[in-house]
Parts: structure tokens; C-alpha cells; sequence
């Protein structure tokens, strides 16, 4: 059985960034279910581009992230190591096959629903958008109906895409039809752009989904979106979702449909720490990194690894404050 504390051995002062296998943050790795005993969370890669609709290459992101972290150490500003108060492992990838969404999604929701099982919180690395409604799916059947806190620029609730039922616009509205996703429990933030259109907002309204644009951000300031989102999702098991194109392109360009006037990786970062420190999370994910565009590959990857960060380092402040208050 692997240590999920063990440290890299061969150099007195850790890990270099660029030596040994890699892994997110540098984290032991298994494919073991044997090996999740009392491990908190679980990177999952989900390499699969098969349903985006305009540029493909977000099969390469779980490796193009694993690539972009540093070992870890104790948060400036939250005063935490996450990688030291939970016990984190890299699970490996999900077995996505080319050309074939339907087995790959099958394969998501199998090996999620087995760390979820486990009482483990699967983290995954798209991976286009739709690998969220599979994951979805996975933990709705360990937890329930789950509600939803989703980053992006779109709503991806969109019934058809191309005719098609699967699609990197359509996750949201199958794992609310299907009866993974809470609607009254569900909040969008960040959306811009031109699409979806009037039938999409009026499909959401009718289910009481709560969408915060852009300018909401901007004209409320991050801290109030949050705190509203909080309120509105409650209390019970919840998903965070960040589809990175949720960021203006100057600060994360490697992505499929990238739009200007987005969000800054300070406000993200800052509100899903936030977030994930307040709320239930029982799994998280980020989606849509592009790293084969020139000049995008480092920057986009660099701020999904931190995304990921931020969300384990409100998990473990959420956990250090229950131990601590119920001691």
C-alpha cells in the first residue's frame, strides 16, 4: 500500500519540478482502489476532445497540467498546505477512447463513481466540457441529486448541438434533465458572449437555474457573487465545475472558444478557494485547457494546476475548521 504522505526521496530538498514521474503536484501515484483507503481526494485525467465544437486538442490537457504544477507547500495568503492537511493521490486517466464519446463517458462516470464509493473526492482534468456530465452522473449516484457552482463563458445547457444529444454544449442540460443536478441548487458564473440564446435562459429559468454574467462580476465585485452563490447553493453535496475559457484569453488563450471580457485568474482563484472552503464540495473539475496553441500551452495549464489548488486548499481549511470546532 502507498503512503499518500510519502516524499521524494532521492534529494534533500524534495522533489525538483522537472525529475521523476509526473504526476499533479508531484503526487504519488496509483491506479489501486485498494490504495484510497483513507485518502481525501483523487486527480482523475479525462483526455477526451471528441465533443467540442470548434478547435479540438483538449485531450492533451490532463498531461499538459500535470506538467504545469510545482510541488506543493504552504498557501501565502491562506496560511495551508493542502497536499499536508488531506491526503491527495494522482489516480491516472480515465480509459477515453478516440472517436468513441459514448465509451469514454462510460468510463468517466465508472472510475469516478469508484473513488466517489471509496468516500473518496475525484478532482478531474479535462478534457473538453463534457466530461462534466458523466462525473455528474457518478456522484448523483453515490450522493444524490448534487448541486452545481459552474464557471464559463457559456451556459452548455443547450438541448441539441450539430443535431446531437453529446456535446461539449449540452453537459448541463443532461445532468439536470437526467436528475443528476439540483436546478435550485445549480449557479453559473461568468457567462458572455453570444450564445446560448433566448430557448436556453428561458429552459434555466423555468427550473430556477441562477446565472451571473460578466458584468455581474464586474459591477458587483467577485466577494458578492460569491457570498449569493453560497446562499443559493446551501447546504448538501455539491460539484464545482471551471471551464477555463471563464478567463479573459489574455490570461488563459489555450482554449477552444475563447472570449474576451472575462474573468482575471485573481478573481477565479480567490473565489473557488472561497467556495470550496464554505461548501459541501464532493468533486471538482477543470475543463477546456488547449495546450497545443502556440503560446497558450503554459500560461492556460499553469492556471487550471492552480485552479485545482485553490479548490483542495478551501477543502482542507473547510476540514481544518471542522476538526478544530469539534474538538
Amino acid at each position: 500500500m502507498i503512503d499518500p504522505q510519502r516524499r521524494w526521496s532521492r534529494h534533500a530538498d524534495g522533489k525538483p519540478d522537472y525529475a521523476g514521474l509526473l504526476t499533479f503536484a508531484g503526487l504519488p501515484y496509483t491506479e489501486d482502489l485498494a490504495d484510497l483507503a483513507g485518502v481525501d481526494a483523487a486527480i482523475i485525467g479525462a483526455p477526451m476532445d471528441e465533443l467540442v465544437t470548434d478547435r479540438p486538442g483538449t485531450r492533451f490537457g490532463p498531461r499538459a497540467i500535470r506538467a504545469a504544477g510545482a510541488p506543493h507547500g504552504v498557501h501565502l495568503e491562506a496560511g495551508i498546505d493542502a497536499f499536508e492537511e488531506l491526503r491527495v493521490v494522482d489516480y491516472g486517466d480515465a480509459a477515453c477512447v478516440p472517436a468513441d464519446p459514448e465509451s469514454s463517458h462510460a468510463a468517466i462516470t465508472a472510475l469516478v463513481a469508484e473513488v466517489a464509493s471509496a468516500g473518496v473526492m475525484p478532482v478531474l482534468l479535462g478534457g473538453d466540457h463534457s466530461i462534466t456530465q458523466p462525473e455528474a452522473e457518478a456522484l448523483a449516484s453515490v450522493h444524490g441529486p448534487i448541486g452545481l457552482v459552474h464557471f464559463d463563458t457559456h451556459t452548455d445547457t443547450g438541448a441539441l448541438q450539430w443535431e446531437r444529444v453529446l456535446s461539449h454544449g449540452t453537459p448541463m442540460y443532461n445532468a439536470v434533465d437526467r436528475g443528476h443536478v439540483d436546478p435550485s441548487r445549480y449557479v453559473q458564473i461568468g457567462l458572455r458572449g453570444y450564445w446560448p440564446g433566448e430557448q436556453e435562459f428561458a429552459w434555466q429559468r423555468e427550473r430556477g437555474i441562477t446565472s451571473f454574467f460578466a458584468h455581474d462580476v464586474r459591477d458587483r465585485g467577485i466577494k458578492e457573487i460569491v457570498e449569493r452563490a453560497v446562499a443559493i447553493v446551501g447546504p448538501g453535496p455539491v460539484l464545482l465545475t471551471v471551464d477555463v475559457d471563464v478567463l479573459d484569453p489574455a490570461f488563459a488563450p489555450g482554449t477552444g472558444t475563447p472570449e474576451p471580457g472575462g474573468m482575471t485568474p485573481t478573481e477565479l482563484l480567490w473565489a473557488c478557494r472561497s467556495l470550496a472552503s464554505r461548501l459541501d464540495l464532493v468533486g471538482s473539475d477543470v475543463v477546456e485547457v488547449l495546450p497545443t496553441m502556440v503560446g497558450g500551452a503554459d500560461i492556460t495549464a499553469l492556471v487550471a494546476d492552480r485552479v485545482i489548488r485553490e479548490s483542495l486548499t478551501g477543502v482542507a481549511l473547510r476540514r481544518r475548521a471542522a476538526r478544530e470546532g469539534g474538538a
